[in-house]
This record gives C-alpha cells, sequence and structure tokens, in this order.
C-alpha cells in the first residue's frame, strides 16, 4: 500500500527526531534491547501504516471499560474528538520503546480536540499504573485483561499484534491503525492533524 504524500514526507522529515526519541529510552534495558534488534523471542508488527477511506470506515466503535484508578470509560466520553488507542502492557519492549513519544503527543495536542486512551491487554491495575508513573504516561489507561474491548475493535483493521495504536476519527470510526511500534512522532502525527481537518 503507497503512503499518501503527506505521511512520506512526514516520514522522511522525522529521522532527526528519531534520534532524540531513542535516547530517552535507553535508562530501560528492554526498551533498549528491542531497538537494539534483541528481542529475546518477542513478535511484534513491523510498524505498518493502515489508512482507511472515509466512505469504508462503517459505523462507530462503541466501547467501555475500566481504567487502572477504578473509573469508568466509555466511548460516549470521546464524542467529537479525534481519539488515539495505544494497545500495550508493561513487559512488552516496544511499548516501553515507544511510551514516550506517545506522551510527547498527548502533551503537543493538549488543548486540542485530541485525546490518548492506552489499553492495557495483560496486565492488573497496580502493574499498569506503575508504568504510567514509571513513564510520566498522564493520559488514562483501560485494564482489558478479557480482552472485551479488543474484540470490539476485531474488524478489519483490528489490534493483531501489541503494540497497536488505532487513530479513531471524530465520528468514533476507526482512521488508521499502527500495526507495530510507532517509531516517528510525526507519522503519528500526520494521522491525528488529517483527521481532525476530516
Amino acid at each position: 500500500m503507497k503512503l499518501p504524500r503527506t505521511l512520506r514526507a512526514a516520514v522522511a522529515v522525522a529521522a532527526v527526531g528519531a534520534t532524540l526519541l531513542l535516547a530517552a529510552c535507553t535508562s530501560d534495558p528492554l526498551a533498549q534491547q528491542y531497538l537494539n534488534g534483541d528481542n529475546k523471542g518477542y513478535i511484534s508488527g513491523d510498524g505498518t501504516v493502515t489508512e482507511v477511506a472515509e466512505a469504508d470506515r462503517g459505523a462507530p466503535v462503541q466501547f467501555e471499560g475500566t481504567d487502572v484508578e477504578g473509573n469508568t470509560i466509555s466511548s460516549s466520553d470521546y464524542a467529537g474528538k479525534v481519539l488515539v488507542l495505544n494497545f500495550w502492557y508493561a513487559g512488552c519492549a516496544p511499548c516501553r520503546a515507544e511510551a514516550p513519544l506517545l506522551e510527547q503527543l498527548n502533551t503537543e495536542h493538549q488543548g486540542a480536540d485530541v485525546s490518548f486512551l492506552g489499553v492495557n491487554v495483560r496486565d492488573q491495575a497496580d502493574t499498569a499504573l506503575s508504568f504510567e508513573k514509571n513513564y510520566g504516561i498522564t493520559y488514562p489507561s483501560i485494564v482489558d485483561t478479557d480482552g472485551a474491548l479488543q474484540f470490539a475493535f476485531s474488524g478489519t483493521v483490528a489490534p493483531n499484534a501489541v503494540p497497536t495504536t488505532l487513530v479513531l476519527d471524530t465520528q468514533g470510526r476507526v482512521a488508521a491503525r499502527i500495526l507495530g511500534r510507532v517509531s516517528e512522532a510525526s507519522i503519528l502525527d500526520t494521522l491525528i492533524t488529517s483527521n481532525l481537518a476530516g
């Protein structure tokens, strides 16, 4: 699948920023092993970006879950906003490697009609909360160890690997998926802003 010109340009410009971002992960041995290519048998997605044409997005995805602090979160909380959903768990090396980048983008989009939401697919709330504190994650995460939220997205752009990041448009429909680690902030940023404009 050929990437749109805006995404190709974003990828080309991002090379310098990638070096700075990766430096932030060097204090985490597991993330560093992943970045060095030493995956210790871990298999994840390859970072492939899939965009869904607006005419093909189908119905808005409805979901509900409980975050790490026991609060109920549902799709209706994000009505009219672009929502970035990141599927992760604490022991996932590429999840650790991308965490600073996701928080960076979350911070940059504060005040805009953009929200970030994590979906922890494996850990109990205390483990997920510890991860968030260690990595400075300020957006909430739903604990989805039973797979209910993952099942809600089990269509053509399902979160088939961990990590996976989905971008939902302002109507709550899946507009894009990054299967694997978000390697460049500019790629995800382009997906976010293009859906704000649309």
